[in-house]
């Protein structure tokens, strides 16, 4: 049966992998503001670092994806999540959508540190190079480069769930502020991965937001949709 015919046999509302989402990134929210004031950084152990950091570890990939640096950054994500993941998840099943899910997660952090390593290997040969500065003071600077948490939050595993909504609901109108009428989810999704990839490359002052990351996200959802189609008939 093609994907355009597929209608779920009951729609949840909140769906057990959405719901779970969102519980454990608002535990991981109040946990991190209680370790705060404890003393103890979460962000800084759980989100994603630079491989060549002391700080480093492999289970930072899936980590990061529950860490988040504030109110605003949470809701959206999440309301993004619930608002998009349910209708994807009533559609796939739990499974699927939860693979999907950690996926575009991993994909948005290997774009993020393909850009990074770009952006760090020229200032790391530099201060290497700089014969003014003393072995300590070169390694105490490197050190200070990699040692920031890269990445945190949800997007990247959010706009993979974007660019799902909009290849499976391509027409469903959605009212996006400040635009002040509503525009189809494709012309939604086709929009945001626009103004992503011109912010990235724009790089204006002061903007930390991972905006490759974003694109990674998106990138890496468009091309496991593609081998899923590509693979089974029905994709359930």
């Amino acid at each position: 049966m093609p994907v355009e015919q597929y209608r779920p046999s009951r729609f949840n509302l909140m769906p057990t992998v959405t719901k779970n989402i969102i519980i454990i990134n608002v535990i991981m929210f109040i946990t991190t503001i209680v370790f705060e004031r404890m003393g103890i950084n979460l962000v800084d152990i759980l989100g994603l670092h630079y491989f060549g950091s002391e700080k480093f570890h492999i289970w930072q990939f899936i980590t990061y994806m529950f860490m988040h640096g504030g109110v605003a950054h949470i809701f959206f994500n999440m309301f993004a999540v619930w608002m998009f993941g349910a209708a994807v998840e009533n559609m796939w099943g739990p499974k699927r959508y939860l693979n999907y899910y950690l996926l575009t997660g991993l994909g948005a952090a290997v774009a993020h540190y393909a850009i990074v390593y770009y952006q760090l290997q020229p200032l790391l040969a530099q201060i290497a190079s700089d014969t003014t500065l003393t072995p300590d003071v070169a390694d105490a600077q490197k050190i200070e480069l990699m040692n920031a948490p890269l990445v945190i939050g949800a997007s990247g595993a959010v706009f993979g769930i974007l660019v799902a909504f909009g290849m499976y609901f391509p027409n469903t109108m959605l009212f996006i502020l400040p635009i002040p009428f509503p525009i189809k989810a494709k012309y939604a999704v086709i929009g945001y991965g626009l103004f992503e990839l011109f912010s990235g490359i724009a790089k204006t002052s002061g903007d930390n937001v991972a905006h490759f990351a974003h694109l990674g996200g998106l990138l890496c959802g468009f091309i496991l949709i593609q081998i899923w189609k590509r693979n089974d008939r029905t994709y359930y």
